[in-house]
């Protein structure tokens, strides 16, 4: 008996000069790729929609912010040139330079040019029909993104309700013996997919408040653009 303590007495010598540093954990470290991945085939179904989802208010917010910022592009050199042909009467060089520059604005003036020999009334008139097509041209996709921002976190929060059953049925199916694997797949679905869904619509909220003010710039440049054409109309007639 007495070598036999020896021994244990010899062990627990070593293991107590052993220092901190030389205890080495092993910690488990997960990847984004598989915390995204690990939420089973409902989580990943869910995942997938989202992913299509940003990427459509990416593209939404690009297109949009680019047409904007043209639309919204002042061109003071157009303006006085319009207003030199007009009062020269040169309906014709009006027509063509409106024609040439293809904007919201030039399209709205070249309306009412085509009918500068009618009453007033009826070229504000034309003026605001156009104008009204071009806001609505502006404004297209804002609703589609309006419609991510909401329901991008409802998906997420779909997944967390899928989440949440695959754990409930993983407790119930295995009675006593809970196999924690088994349970945190539910676990990772319903966390993963609820904080995919929010990010995806932080993303599109912000994008789209971002796009409904750079069209309310431009209406704003629009109706000033048109005020100012309407005032040269009434004091040339």
């Amino acid at each position: 008996m007495t070598p036999l303590f020896a021994q244990i007495n010899l062990t627990s010598d070593t293991l107590s000069t052993l220092s901190q540093d030389d205890i080495v954990i092993e910690e488990k470290t997960l990847s984004i790729l598989e915390l995204v991945s690990s939420g089973g085939t409902g989580g990943n179904i869910i995942m997938i929609t989202l992913a299509i989802l940003s990427i459509i208010s990416v593209y939404l917010l690009i297109e949009r912010f680019s047409a904007l910022k043209k639309a919204s592009k002042e061109e003071p050199v157009f303006l006085n040139s319009i207003k030199n042909y007009v009062q020269d009467k040169d309906i014709k060089a009006a027509k063509t330079l409106c024609k040439n520059s293809n904007t919201p604005i030039s399209r709205m003036l070249e309306k009412g040019i085509d009918r500068i020999d009618k009453p007033v009334a009826d070229i504000f008139a034309s003026i605001e029909n156009q104008g009204k097509l071009e806001v609505y041209q502006l404004e297209n996709n804002l609703a589609n993104l309006a419609t991510i921002s909401g329901a991008a976190p409802m998906i997420g929060f779909l997944g967390t309700v899928i989440g949440m059953i695959v754990a409930f049925h993983e407790m119930a199916s295995a009675g006593g013996n809970i196999d924690v694997e088994l349970l945190s797949k539910g676990i990772y679905t319903a966390m993963v997919t609820t904080v995919a869904g929010l990010v995806v619509g932080i993303i599109a909220y912000i994008a789209y408040n971002v796009l409904v003010t750079k069209v309310e710039k431009v209406v704003f440049l629009l109706e000033a653009t048109t005020t100012e054409f309407m005032d040269l109309l009434h004091n040339n007639k």
